[in-house]
């Protein structure tokens, strides 16, 4: 496994990185896992009956084989759902997809850096930046970035990354310099 998760979502997605892995599927995996929860997004009714845990265990397993068999999804794919279906942990596939695709990230040696700003980049700034990011991760690794826009951060720019966060804002250089106003000067004996 390239990286180390915790927690159940952690482990159950670990698994299916292990499992995909072994199989030689790993892109097939990921593809019908993320279209599931596209999937789940769209027709919520029923995949909240998938989900509801006073619902037998055997009703949500025979559920998910259905949508399994319809979607054409890869038998890793399947038995995956099933344990997560029995398990009752159905309800935390959007979270355990995440986490698993940052191990499908690190396996390609790809790196998410979420770049906020208060306007979309212009595609030669975010080349700049992507550029600028692809130096400083060096070589083996491959940039992706996702752009949020949020007006609040009234300027500038934070990117991250990893455990990293760059606040480059203006809302965050406001906050420094209204802390440093507020706090008493002290002046030293001559």
């Amino acid at each position: 496994v390239p990286l180390a998760l915790f927690g159940g979502s952690g482990n159950y997605a670990s698994a299916l990185y292990i499992a995909a892995v072994k199989t030689n599927a790993l892109e097939k995996v990921e593809s019908e896992i993320l279209d599931l929860v596209e999937a789940s997004k769209k027709a919520d009714t029923y995949f909240q009956f998938t989900k509801d845990l006073s619902v037998p265990a055997e009703t949500r397993v025979n559920a998910i084989n259905e949508i399994c068999t319809q979607a054409k999804f890869s038998d890793v794919t399947k038995h995956f759902l099933v344990v997560l279906a029995e398990n009752g942990r159905l309800r935390n596939l959007d979270t355990i997809a995440k986490r698993f695709v940052e191990l499908t990230m690190a396996h390609k040696g790809e790196v998410k850096v979420t770049v906020t700003s208060v306007i979309p980049l212009p595609p030669e700034e975010e080349k700049e930046l992507k550029e600028t990011l692809q130096e400083t991760l060096g070589q083996g690794k491959k940039v992706k970035v996702e752009q949020k826009v949020d007006p609040s951060i009234l300027g500038g720019l934070v990117v991250e990354f990893g455990q990293k966060v760059f606040d480059m804002s203006i809302k965050s250089r406001a906050r420094q310099m209204e802390r440093f106003l507020r706090e008493p000067i002290h002046f030293g004996t001559l």
